[in-house]
């Protein structure tokens, strides 16, 4: 609880220390106060253990820094808030990599000093509940699990220093939400968030999107077009599938990560832009950096610094809370009123793999929530007989197919509940299959070769679903 967490605070400023001895005092914190890094880990040495640790980056003797790297050998689960009255890019970053929570800038209000608390000794004492945070356009941050706690408080920290982040992670981990929550976070976070997918847009109208053109710069170009750069000025703009980016094209990007200034094609006039670069990226980076596909110089501009973001496989105590989350946002999004998440299927997700990630894990809830039918949606997740996922169970022998029939009763009942939501989300938008599409986020085009592959007939009421070809 608040009223009993001990704090250390380090700082050689005597009028420092009993100013902020006095904030934390108010509000009942345990303070205890040591002049010199060398007499902090004397306490710790002692026998202290701080729930949070307050201290000064530049002192006589071991420094901040050093103090820190030592503290986090010696109580490698102590949170600690670096204090400073210089904004010290190098520092922080630094700082950040030997393992600091958070960083605070001399002089500071008590309301700033309140909040880093409050996130750092909730991090570490909360009961895992998973609230979602709210990064803007109705997307959600979940951290309920030690290494997501872990992002979050290294987001928070980076977002206060205005160097680009590689955002890396499988498909589906989240990568966007992260880059939005320090987009939020940042002193930025009343400007623009701008995301382009590099692999989304083809290679030759890349260039164009992010620089813009002047008229003639190419068949088509009849009137001038600022790029997303521009557009994005004085904001945050995320380079999502950075490694699909085209190598010429990185070139150009490097430059902009250098001096923050560009030309538009067909004009020879630079363009200044203050933009905060973030990237993102499932490939194999050290692959990818042999076969020439990234350029190393530009790995390294963008990789001030890395967060990592662990598969859902890797945090499977937040399914529940996952699940939780999105059935409540998605029982809103279509009307529909939220199901049970009984314990044998809550139990069966937490069995399953989840390769598609929190993607996946959408898209599931998504058609049990359209279904309603939990038995199908268990039967979804049961583990596969070819090796991913697990294997088919013994009696299945018996049917003298080494497995097949139950792997084709799963694809059977997969292609069954696909095909009843697509069903029931045409009924629902009276056949308007853009609408439908919509609902079922997937591509227009992907469901009109779903209606053929499932031979959905619009005279509905009247034909049967068909999982055949």
């Amino acid at each position: 609880m608040k009223e009993t967490a001990k704090i250390l605070l380090v700082d050689d400023e005597p009028a420092m220390l009993r100013y902020i001895r006095t904030l934390l005092e108010v509000d009942d914190y345990k303070v205890e106060t040591a002049s010199t890094g060398e007499e902090a880990l004397q306490r710790i040495d002692k026998g202290m253990e701080p729930d949070l640790v307050l201290l000064d980056v530049l002192m006589p003797g071991i420094d901040g820094l050093e103090t820190l790297e030592q503290l986090r050998q010696k109580r490698p689960g102590v949170k600690v808030v670096m204090l400073s009255c210089v904004n010290d890019t190098k520092k922080v970053v630094q700082a950040m990599r030997l393992g600091a929570h958070d960083y605070l800038t001399k002089p500071f209000q008590k309301a700033e000093l309140d909040a880093v608390i409050d996130q750092c000794i909730g991090e570490g004492k909360a009961v895992v509940g998973g609230d979602a945070e709210d990064v803007g356009d109705d997307i959600f941050f979940i951290a309920a699990s030690p290494a997501m706690r872990k992002i979050r408080s290294q987001a928070a920290l980076v977002a206060k220093v205005d160097i680009p982040v590689l955002l890396l992670g499988e498909s589906g981990t989240g990568k966007e939400v992260l880059a939005r929550l320090i987009h939020k976070l940042s002193t930025r976070a009343h400007r623009t968030f701008m995301k382009v997918n590099c692999a989304a847009v083809p290679a030759d109208l890349l260039e164009s999107e992010l620089f813009g053109y002047e008229p003639g710069a190419f068949t088509g170009a009849t009137h001038a077009k600022p790029g997303k750069f521009e557009l994005c000025n004085k904001g945050t703009f995320l380079l999502d599938e950075i490694g699909e980016m085209p190598p010429q094209l990185q070139a150009k990007l490097l430059h902009v990560l250098q001096d923050q200034s560009f030309s538009r094609l067909g004009s020879r006039n630079v363009i200044k832009v203050d933009v905060r670069i973030l990237a993102a990226t499932n490939i194999d980076i050290p692959e990818a950096l042999a076969a020439k596909r990234l350029r190393e110089d530009l790995y390294y501009r963008l990789n001030a610094f890395t967060l990592q973001l662990p598969p859902l496989r890797e945090r499977k105590e937040e399914i529940p809370i996952l699940l939780k989350h999105f059935m409540t946002r998605m029982a809103e999004r279509y009307a529909r009123p939220q199901l049970p998440l009984s314990p044998a299927l809550l139990e069966a997700c937490q069995a399953h793999s989840w390769p598609g990630n929190l993607r996946e894990l959408n898209n599931f809830l998504k058609r049990y929530l359209i279904l309603g039918d939990e038995s199908l949606a268990a039967a979804e997740l049961q583990p596969r007989p070819d090796g991913n996922g697990g294997s088919a169970r013994g009696d299945s022998a018996k049917s003298g197919d080494a497995g097949g029939g139950l792997k084709s009763l799963a694809r059977s009942a997969k292609d069954e509940a696909e095909g009843e939501a697509i069903r029931q989300a045409l009924e629902q938008t009276n056949w308007n299959r853009k609408r439908a599409a919509e609902l079922l986020q997937i591509s227009y085009k992907a469901l009109l070769y779903k209606i053929r592959q499932y031979g959905i007939a619009e005279a509905k009421s009247h034909h049967k679903l068909s999982a055949g070809a």
